[in-house]
């Protein structure tokens, strides 16, 4: 079964210490994970981070939101409590706790409501979007203005001119951490005279190797002859590495022409290129950075 979303992760943890007793809260997580039968790959699957598991992550989110609203207790550090209001709202409750629920607690509301001083609007969240974990809402608005941000760098992108591209690419290769300096990689934007191939760049500061780039301004899709005849060129330079870069995209052809080869060559389609500017912060700058804290339990150990 899919993971539970961390409100219908609510009543199994006040039903898991129903009995009264202090329990762990590790052995919280374990107990509540067990009763949802989850396959190995859900109990394992992690947050974008990578350093939590989601289940764990949304037990955790369930307990700290009961908490606030008074239905469970922390008596000491990492173990839980069922409070009177809790077994009340085990038995009086519905089936499936719910934020808009947990709002006929005062001191949830005003802690769920909660807002910056300085903020000029108190946006009230969806049903979908309570649903999600704030770290699970943070991920998802960080990957919404991301794409919305890599939508407006390639549309910026297709209205520049050829030449303007050109430089772009290179500034990306720099950016990647090739080419060298700026001004050796220039060379790249010179034409060499072999159809098939835009400009050559360093594959190191040190010039180890190179690596031979195509680069196509185009909107419409790249079919595999243009890739073969890419190929063929490097094969004529006896190249071994080939970047083929477009804004628009490639032809399933185009990709299977791409493979099985021993001259390595990539394809960067248009939304790989908007990623790896976003990535690499070319053409775009950051605009606010949130610090995200977590508690230091090593800090209050007293032993």
């Amino acid at each position: 079964m899919a993971i539970p979303d961390f409100q219908s992760l609510m009543r199994p943890v006040l039903a898991t210490v129903a009995d009264g007793t202090p329990l762990a809260l590790s052995s919280l997580r374990e107990q509540v994970a067990s009763g949802f039968h989850l396959s190995d790959a859900e109990l394992h699957e992690r947050l974008p981070s990578g350093k939590q598991t989601v289940i764990n992550n949304r037990i955790g989110w369930a307990r700290t939101y009961l908490n606030k609203a008074g239905l469970l207790s922390i008596p000491a550090k990492g173990m839980v409590q069922i409070t009177e209001r809790g077994l009340e709202a085990l038995s009086t409750g519905p089936e499936r706790i719910t934020v808009t629920w947990l709002k006929r607690y005062p001191e949830f509301a005003s802690f769920h409501t909660a807002r910056p001083a300085d903020s000029s609007v108190s946006p009230q969240p969806s049903e979908p979007l309570e649903q999600a974990t704030p770290d699970e809402q943070l991920t998802s608005a960080h990957q919404a203005l991301t794409q919305s941000l890599a939508d407006e760098l390639l549309a910026q992108v297709r209205a520049a001119s050829p030449g303007f591209f050109e430089l772009l690419v290179v500034d990306l290769m720099i950016a990647m951490g090739y080419g060298g300096s700026r001004k050796e990689a220039g060379s790249a934007t010179q034409a060499t005279g072999d159809d098939g191939i835009d400009g050559i760049i360093k594959e190191d500061k040190l010039g180890l190797d190179v690596i031979y780039l195509q680069a196509k301004r185009w909107s419409n899709t790249v079919h595999r002859p243009e890739i073969d005849k890419f190929i063929g060129a490097l094969t004529r330079q006896r190249a071994r590495k080939g970047v083929f870069i477009t804004t628009s995209d490639f032809s399933t052809g185009a990709r299977e022409a791409a493979l099985s080869l021993d001259i390595k060559v990539v394809l960067i389609d248009g939304i790989e290129l908007a990623r790896l500017m976003v990535e690499n912060n070319l053409g775009c700058s950051v605009k606010q950075v949130y610090e995200i804290k977590h508690l230091d339990t090593d800090y209050f150990n007293e032993d």
